[in-house]
């Protein structure tokens, strides 16, 4: 909106036309979100408390965490709220990607309010059924592949092509059937992804934060065609707009961060982490960066990877020997550390350092080609 009325005014006031740059606005973004979040996170936190809306906390989890019951969640209704609001202030409302990106991002978020809904109003720490879960997951995960696929047809569109890092020109043409299946497991998996890591205070905002910011500067660099052709980087014009969006999640988390720090005031909650896990996904679809996801998103990875094999050798140990055996102590992964001896501190910044350091190596995919 700010965006808009800069550049209707800017004839008359000249000074507005620095508003048509991206960096600026994208810092505004980040500004914007994080005040926001830190404006009225006790607000939002007192009204989760006023409404009940409290953590049901599992059974089979550590014995530790049985103090949490009772936390607000939910409150990943503040992250959404304030990306939602800087981006409209701040970013260009024609881009077809800040589109279908921010209605991805609360599209999975209302399929998270509605399972962390069932948490609180039945007590159930089971939440949505995963077959519906998946089953709305997939439909805007499929919706948003084929939108990608098909809104354009001119050059302002999506290559459908897997590109491998650190290698200048290799690429494997994917075709739209392709491309859709793989956007679809990119946006899921990765939404799940963060789900299953937001189990300790802390331990699932910061990584998103960091990668947020790393992809910001993969789409300042794929929506300049200079950068782009320099850097041998698919360039999208357009694209370099997801910076604000990008911004304003960097923002939004960095507040919410100051109320879920250890120890927490309030969860986000599927609302907050399924919405943004589908973010991140999309955005490495558009920007043609799935493994450098991959790569940044390595703890996320792990925590999934941890939970498949848990769930895998425990189903084949029971058939085989008639008894479940575990590979970890329990999963996901960051319980099998606490079960080992780590306090959940520890956990945490040792998992946000790890990711520190992917993030670098991300990064560094841009020049290493």
């Amino acid at each position: 909106m700010l965006f808009w009325l800069s550049q209707y005014l800017s004839a008359d006031y000249s000074f507005l036309n620095a508003f048509n740059y991206i960096t600026l606005r994208s810092v505004l973004a980040i500004l914007t979100a994080a005040i926001l979040s830190l404006l009225v996170g006790n607000k939002v936190i007192d009204w989760l408390k006023a409404k009940k809306i409290g953590q049901a906390v599992r059974d089979d989890g550590p014995q530790t965490h049985l103090k949490k019951d009772g936390t607000p969640t939910m409150g990943g209704i503040l992250i959404l709220l304030s990306i939602a609001f800087s981006t409209l202030l701040w970013a260009d409302l024609t881009n077809k990607f800040v589109w279908v990106v921010l209605i991805i991002t609360i599209g999975f978020g209302l399929i998270g309010w509605y399972d962390d809904w069932k948490k609180v109003v039945y007590h159930d720490p089971h939440g949505l059924s995963a077959k519906w879960k998946y089953f709305w997951q997939s439909v805007l995960g499929i919706g948003a592949a084929l939108f990608l696929a098909f809104s354009d047809s001119s050059e302002n569109s999506v290559q459908m092509e897997l590109l491998l890092p650190f290698f200048k020109t290799v690429a494997y043409p994917l075709g739209i059937v392709g491309f859709v299946i793989l956007t679809y497991f990119v946006i899921v998996g990765s939404s799940n992804a963060v789900n299953l890591t937001d189990g300790l205070d802390g331990l699932a905002i910061m990584p998103t934060v960091l990668i947020s910011a790393a992809f910001a500067v993969f789409a300042y660099v794929s929506g300049n065609i200079v950068f782009a052709k320099y850097l041998f980087m698919p360039y999208v014009p357009g694209v370099g707009e997801l910076c604000i969006l990008l911004g304003s999640m960097v923002g939004a988390g960095l507040g919410f961060l100051w109320f879920n720090t250890h120890p927490a005031k309030v969860f986000m909650g599927d609302v907050g982490a399924l919405s943004l896990g589908a973010a991140l996904g999309l955005v490495a679809v558009i920007l043609r960066q799935e493994i450098v996801l991959f790569i940044m998103g390595g703890v996320f990875v792990a925590e999934t990877i941890s939970v498949m094999l848990q769930v895998s050798y425990f189903k084949y140990t029971k058939r085989k020997f008639g008894e479940g055996r575990r590979l970890f102590k329990m999963a996901p992964l960051h319980h099998h550390f606490e079960q080992s001896g780590w306090k959940e501190t520890q956990v945490v910044v040792r998992f946000w350092i790890i990711t520190i350091i992917l993030v670098l190596i991300g990064l560094s995919t841009l020049k290493l080609r």
